[in-house]
């Protein structure tokens, strides 16, 4: 009775945002100085800043109260989504990195793409943990999906801030 208890508490959503938030402690170091905390945080205004903040908090704790399953065709898919989303979002960092000055790098869908392909495993996360059998879990998948979309505007809008910024010299 208690391993089952565990088990079920163990295994949440949360275990999924640990590839993209690996990515981003691992590579984010690497990126051009603009897109470094001191310099993509510069001047955010605040009607931006703290909605983005807040919301990735959400979008980060709540997969926590999400149940991890792969048992239905819906959650199937979800992992298919997030695995492609994952591999897209590593992929989005590549030419920032090693071609920082090329037309796509410097181009706002280029420059932008480590800001909105998180939209994939975001998306594989809600399918894969959104359940509909009980009213909590039918709550914490819609403030999941709510967050999640208000989260991605607001990052890319962040992102698009920088970008016109960058180019403006």
């Amino acid at each position: 009775m208690q391993h089952s208890r565990f088990a079920r508490y163990a295994a949440n959503c949360f275990w999924l945002m640990l590839p993209p938030l690996a990515i981003s402690g691992l590579l984010g170091g690497l990126l051009p100085p603009v897109f470094q905390p001191d310099v993509f945080w510069r001047d955010i205004p605040p009607a931006l800043a703290w909605p983005e903040s807040v919301l990735r908090v959400l979008v980060t704790g709540l997969p926590l109260l999400m149940p991890l399953s792969l048992q239905t065709p819906r959650q199937r898919l979800g992992a298919v989504i997030y695995c492609l989303g994952v591999l897209a979002y590593a992929l989005a960092w590549w030419p920032l990195i090693a071609m920082p000055d090329s037309a796509w790098s410097t181009s706002a869908v280029g420059f932008a793409a480590p800001a909105y392909t998180p939209m994939l495993w975001l998306a594989g996360i809600g399918l894969i943990g959104t359940r509909a059998d009980t009213r909590l879990q039918r709550w914490v998948g819609r403030g999941y999906a709510i967050s999640a979309a208000g989260f991605l505007v607001c990052h890319i809008l962040h992102t698009l801030l920088i970008h016109g910024r960058h180019l403006a010299g």
